[in-house]
């Protein structure tokens, strides 16, 4: 604790090989009331409350079975869903490598293989009613470029959605630039009852990234007039990335 008359904010000491943008990055973590909670509360990373606060919005996981968690690493938004729905079946998956975690199903592949739809539902007794999306693209510092690689990402999450999801299920994903594009949006609206857009509180207020939440799927055929533009899009991101 600060002593009085002193400012509780934490500063790293200068360090010429540091960059300053590092410098900064690990300052904001030093200060942040989500990483100590974290750390607290046995969770691996801040992550975890924005998905304990979108469960408190949306009540995600109270009735929920099969779960499917893309970008699983590193396993926070995992420990959640072991938390609140402990008899859920969970498979995740993500390039980097993640620490088991009991009762987790964990594929450490990148989800745009071919292969990797089969095995996270051969993973799962049945079909998931819930697909949790934390995935981001690594970024190239171009931001329109790397606004097309993560939107391409959370597509392919909602045709996963889309091509998996049991009667009543529910897909959320992390979006970025305030909202889902048009074309997705349709998307989602065309299949689930009800498509909205949160900003949960853990959420860095200069973060661009929001979170859509589509619940009661409604079936897999998607009308005619909008699969060709999603897909037709989904080549166009392809070719700028």
């Amino acid at each position: 604790m600060a002593r009085a008359g002193q400012d509780s904010t934490r500063r790293l000491k200068s360090n010429r090989k540091r960059k300053q943008s590092s410098t900064q990055w690990l300052e904001r973590q030093l200060n942040d009331p989500y990483v100590k909670r974290a750390k607290a509360d046995g969770y691996r990373s801040r992550a975890a409350y924005k998905l304990i606060e979108l469960d408190e919005r949306f009540d995600l996981l109270k009735r929920a079975t099969r779960v499917v968690d893309l970008g699983i690493a590193p396993g926070g938004w995992a420990q959640v869903v072991r938390k609140l729905a402990p008899r859920a079946g969970i498979v995740g998956i993500d390039l980097l490598e993640t620490e088991p975690l009991d009762g987790v199903t964990i594929l450490q592949m990148d989800f745009m293989d071919d292969k990797a739809p089969g095995l996270l539902t051969a993973a799962l007794d049945g079909p998931p009613d819930l697909v949790l999306s934390d995935m981001a693209a690594n970024t190239v510092g171009h931001k329109q470029t790397d606004h097309l690689r993560t939107m391409a990402l959370v597509e392919a999450g909602a045709w996963f959605a889309i091509e998996n999801l049991a009667p009543g299920g529910a897909f959320v994903a992390k979006v970025l630039a305030g909202g889902t594009d048009t074309e997705l949006l349709a998307l989602l609206k065309s299949h689930f009852r009800s498509v909205k857009h949160a900003k949960p509180p853990a959420s860095r207020k200069g973060s661009s990234e929001w979170y859509v939440v589509a619940e009661g799927f409604k079936g897999r055929s998607a009308p005619d007039d909008v699969a060709p533009v999603i897909a037709a899009q989904a080549d166009q991101t392809k070719k700028a990335g």
